[in-house]
């Protein structure tokens, strides 16, 4: 008899476009899922396996238990079984909490305030006192942010019109809102006069109320009667209420708001760090905590390797595997104050596996989503070296990825399709590298990169003067307009800096495409996200004399019995929860009455049904076509009007961002990592819109590590030579063609692909 085979169990897998498929997964290997993107990886890997491991293990808690943790609903699927428990390292951003740092997130901070207050002199008192978010340990003057928000009296006022003309800017205090009325009617302004034009002590009265210690009646009118009220000065009330309060809770008013209407500087009394100058003055080896915390982390290494008081000592050990740990992921240039919202994809993906490395647990399954991205390849051998080490501790390792570095470096690999969306959802391929060349796989592992030989002439420039932005070294640059730019380089090296601040800085119009999220939800559609949905009901209202409403699941036309979800989750107490089709709707999501009404024969129901191919042949609005062909050029051609947002995977996001994007009429667009989540396949269909794009008369720059990008582009500038302090360089300017004899760790990589 065959010895039996541990491996993970799936059978009848249908969760989104997977069609019925099997799957035999071996343990303790390292299994890469690819293929194009949407073509079903993520509804394997993450709804289905990740899903199911999660739903059981919180079945071993007891009912009481279970009713504080999150629940998961069990996946569409037949079998499955020999499942281990899960660690999932998602492409999604890591801290959702503006003052989470890497120090906070690898949990190495306490142990360095534990250090400071049991070794620091002077001593000061508990390890708690030495955060920012203490009583004692945070700064009086700026909370422990390290930031001091003012009003920006230009922002909010344009002294060239009157209160009546919208002289204050600010939404809340305009005269579209009761505040603003005040102000019109209270009998201290002149609502029609400019406010330059005023006396200046009505100026001042107005902008920065009355001086200290004296009352000014500013009467409020009601259907009362004028009611008595202080009058505080625009930017005092600014400060009170959209400053120092808490505005999450106020509705119409975002912190984005607040912030454009704001200067953000460093605090004069804690330089930034937040804390209390009382706790500023404790030192370990002649540095402060804020001193440490600026340290880059192999220098943190360091000191935490001098320390030689006994119970300095003990706790340093504590700390030295995690910051050892960062620094072999190749972030040894970050610091544990750096904040990780403003980390780039590929430094929050390593942050976020080093927090794993440490532990000894194993018979785990560990899935990573796209470890490469963000990835310089130079970078690539330290994430496989990492993946080969969980492996080796007698863990499973899933990676659904493109980079074939990655791929090639799998013991098993399956590759999903042979499409998208509707098209994909099958097993392509499934086994050894050996076999994937001579499959039905749209993976080629010998993909040759065609280098651009006839780069677009050069005949004016973007310049940036001496740009000194986080790790920049006073760099002058000039970029050629209506070119296709590559801007390269190891993480770390200054690229975002470079683009993302000091030339937006300098050229506030160029439309951005980030790596941020989009806000998805089960009630966004791509019709509502590429803003048509709007146009699409009033075609429907137009042509039947019902109001838009009707046509909205999320109004009028809404199924009374699911209130437009289309589906229903009956209470089911402690047991796992159950999604079921609406039997009213059909899952349609829409009333019976919204159904009965049609436009050119079809039902709104049976629009949204539409491909983004076929919306194309049905309407004849110029703004919807234009919109839809933006989504056909970026290669969604196969998604449904009525798709949600939620249900996308990572490189539909991108590309649907992307496309919302396109359809602004702009001269520069500046693109973060726009491969990010692509097949190579997609990555053409991609640089076939950005050189449509440039053809037109725009300028089209790229921040990648991708070479395919990198080969096709006018124009290549590389930042460098490392990362951190030693980056912030421009170490190469010039064409794809020249980068082939450059010395440059990029040029190197070309040249051997």
């Amino acid at each position: 008899m065959s010895a039996n085979k541990d491996e993970i169990i799936l059978k009848g897998l249908k969760e989104n476009n997977l069609k019925h498929i099997d799957l035999n997964l071996p343990k303790e290997k390292i299994i890469v899922f690819t293929g194009l993107s949407g073509s079903g990886k993520s509804s394997v890997v993450f709804d289905t396996l990740a899903t199911e491991s999660r739903r059981q293990m919180t079945l071993n808690y007891p009912h009481y238990i279970r009713n504080q943790m999150p629940k998961f609903e069990r996946p569409q699927a037949d079998l499955m079984q020999n499942l281990s428990p899960v660690v999932v390292v998602e492409q999604r951003q890591a801290g959702g909490n503006s003052r989470s740092t890497v120090g906070t997130y690898m949990d190495i901070h306490p142990l360095i305030r534990l250090l400071f207050s049991r070794i620091g002199k002077p001593a000061i008192g508990s390890a708690t006192d030495f955060s920012s978010q203490s009583a004692f340990g945070s700064c009086p003057e700026c909370s422990g942010f390290g930031e001091v928000i003012a009003p920006d009296l230009g922002k909010i006022v344009d002294e060239e019109k009157s209160l009546r003309e919208y002289a204050v800017k600010f939404k809340p205090l305009s005269p579209s809102g009761w505040q603003g009325r005040w102000m019109m009617t209270c009998g201290l302004f002149d609502p029609d006069k400019p406010i330059k034009d005023y006396p200046e002590d009505k100026r001042c009265l107005l902008l920065y109320g009355p001086p200290a210690g004296e009352k000014v009646n500013a009467p409020f009118h009601t259907k009362h009667g004028p009611q008595p009220h202080d009058w505080d000065g625009i930017l005092p009330r600014f400060t009170r209420l959209y400053i120092n309060r808490d505005i999450s809770k106020l509705k119409g008013i975002t912190q984005d708001d607040v912030l454009a209407m704001s200067t953000r500087s460093l605090c004069p009394t804690c330089q930034g760090s937040g804390l209390n100058p009382k706790v500023l003055e404790s030192r370990v080896n002649g540095l402060n905590i804020a001193e440490y915390d600026q340290l880059e982390l192999t220098d943190v290494l360091k000191e935490l390797q001098k320390i030689n008081d006994p119970l300095g000592e003990s706790i340093a050990e504590q700390a030295i595997p995690h910051v050892t740990q960062l620094v072999e992921m190749g972030l040894g240039y970050l610091s544990l104050s750096r904040k990780m919202g403003t980390l780039s994809g590929g430094e929050a993906q390593r942050v976020k596996i080093a927090r794993h490395l440490g532990s000894s647990l194993n018979n785990i399954t560990y899935i990573f989503d796209e470890p490469s991205a963000g990835l310089h390849p130079e970078e690539v051998d330290l994430l496989i070296n990492m993946l080969h080490h969980i492996k080796a501790q007698h863990n499973t390792v899933i990676v659904i990825e493109h980079d074939l570095s990655v791929i090639k470096a799998a013991d098993e690999i399956i590759e999903m399709g042979p499409g998208a969306g509707v098209h994909g959802g099958e097993i392509v391929y499934q086994g050894k590298l050996e076999g994937l060349e001579s499959s039905e796989a749209a993976t080629s592992l010998h993909e040759k990169i065609k280098i651009n030989q006839n780069p677009r002439e050069r005949n004016d420039f973007f310049v940036i003067n001496k740009a000194t932005n986080n790790n920049l070294q006073n760099v002058s640059v000039s970029l050629p307009k209506h070119t296709l730019v590559s801007i390269c380089g190891v993480s770390g090296s200054g690229k975002s800096s470079l683009m993302t601040e000091a030339f937006t800085e300098q050229y506030p119009e160029t439309i951005t495409v980030g790596q941020g999220s989009i806000g998805i939800s089960s009630r966004s559609t791509l019709a509502t996200y590429m803003g048509i949905m709007d146009d699409i009901r009033a075609i429907f209202a137009k042509k039947t004399g019902q109001p838009a409403g009707l046509f909205s699941f999320n109004s009028l036309g809404a199924c009374p019995v699911c209130k437009g979800k289309g589906v229903v989750m009956p209470d089911v107490a402690f047991a796992d929860p159950v999604t079921i089709t609406c039997e009213a709707c059909g899952g349609t999501r829409y009333s019976d009455e919204a159904l009965s009404y049609r436009y050119q024969g079809a039902t709104i129901v049976e629009i949204l049904a539409l491909t983004i191919e076929e919306a194309l042949d049905y309407f004849r609005m110029a703004k919807i076509i234009k919109r839809v062909n933006t989504l056909k050029d970026v290669g969604l051609g196969y998604l449904t009007l009525g798709q949600t947002t939620s249900s996308l995977s990572g490189g539909e996001v991108q590309r649907l961002k992307l496309a919302s994007h396109l359809q602004k009429e702009g001269q520069i667009y500046l693109m973060d990592e726009p491969s990010l989540g692509l097949h190579t396949r997609d990555n053409h269909k991609l640089l076939d819109v950005f050189q449509r794009l440039v053809n037109r008369g725009n300028s089209v720059i790229i921040i990648e590590h991708n070479l395919d990008f990198i080969a096709a582009s006018d124009w290549v500038i590389e930042l460098g030579p490392g990362g951190g302090k030693e980056g912030g360089h421009v170490i190469f300017e010039g064409t794809p063609e020249e980068m082939l004899t450059a010395e440059t760790v990029t040029a190197k990589w070309l040249r051997d692909n």
